[in-house]
């Protein structure tokens, strides 16, 4: 069987995925401060046509496929991707899940079973829903879910939220990927709760995984079965690229290859760090930096290009299909 994968435009052939970034956002805001609280440096047309060209100088590097993981909590509006998604060469999956480290709003939070207003719960049809219809009436369906878990833990309301995601993972198969604090150890925590869940590990990214620098913590995740999310390339003021590819170089020659995935987490506008901050603390944040900082590095250090191939090709094909 050919396993396809949905996109803003289509489904596609696992094959024809190709180079793929798996953690990135096109444009990440909020929707009652953009209405109240607008802020100075979005412009919708404007970031528009900073994705389309940007998402252009990818393609020309040899990107194939992004995964924008931007889900409701950090202003998701797949109108405005596809709005880019339609223009551009590159392929874009987006996710479902909500983004929460601490609490979810009173409008999700006090409807449910057994809850104030008793019904269905609202996030296992919000995560179904995205994947199996389509997000907010487009027919865009859901390629990824995407959960939080932070220094705060598995707050109650994280706890519904993971609950939510790994009951849409068994009943749609569609994998899960996760926002990590890695400098905790994080990522532990994240593999027991989707392990109570009853979700393979396998079908898991543990993002932000290259965060780390405890060798021993990111051999534990990876021997459990998932994929370690080195996405945050470029990210300075989280951590050092140095640091980065030292680890990720240390997992290499023990064979970690098949458990590696890369990207930026960088977005074209995100109201919380807005590209101004950007250019002046993180001018490296963006989704070629990979292409044109990283990749001569790990060549200058031995890495071959099958290797590289199966960090960018075959395993985020792995993981977004399935096969």
């Amino acid at each position: 069987m050919v396993r396809t994968v949905p996109t803003c435009t289509g489904e596609v052939q696992a094959e024809r995925l190709g180079t793929t970034l798996i953690h990135e956002h096109l444009f990440v805001g909020h929707q009652e401060l953009d209405l109240n609280l607008p802020h100075p440096e979005w412009d919708e047309a404007q970031a528009v046509e900073r994705a389309v060209t940007g998402l252009e100088r990818l393609h020309a590097l040899g990107v194939r496929t992004v995964v924008d993981l931007t889900v409701p909590g950090l202003g998701r509006d797949v109108a405005h991707v596809r709005r880019v998604a339609e223009r551009v060469p590159v392929e874009i999956v987006v996710a479902t899940g909500y983004y929460t480290a601490d609490v979810l709003p009173h409008a999700i939070r006090m409807h449910g079973p057994g809850r104030l207003v008793e019904g269905p719960d609202p996030l296992a049809e919000l995560f179904v829903g995205d994947i199996e219809r389509g997000i907010a009436g487009t027919g865009i369906r859901a390629g990824m879910i995407k959960v939080v878990s932070d220094v705060e833990g598995f707050t109650p309301d994280v706890r519904r939220v993971w609950a939510a995601a790994a009951a849409a993972h068994l009943r749609t198969g569609v994998p899960i990927t996760t926002h990590s604090h890695a400098q905790s150890g994080g990522g532990r925590e994240q593999q027991r709760m989707l392990r109570e869940l009853g979700v393979p590990l396998d079908r898991v990214v543990i993002g932000h995984s290259g965060d780390s620098t405890d060798l021993d913590y990111l051999r534990e995740l990876a021997d459990a079965g998932s994929y370690l999310g080195f996405d945050r390339f470029g990210m300075a003021h989280v951590g050092s690229d140095d640091d980065r590819v030292r680890m990720l170089l240390a997992l290499l020659e023990l064979g970690y290859a098949e458990r590696i995935v890369l990207s930026h987490d960088a977005a074209f506008f995100s109201r919380v760090t807005p590209p101004s901050w950007r250019a002046e603390h993180a001018p490296d944040w963006h989704m070629e930096h990979v292409f044109t900082g990283i990749l001569p590095r790990l060549r200058d250090a031995g890495v071959d290009d099958a290797t590289i191939e199966r960090m960018l090709v075959g395993n985020p094909r792995r993981v977004l299909s399935g096969s």
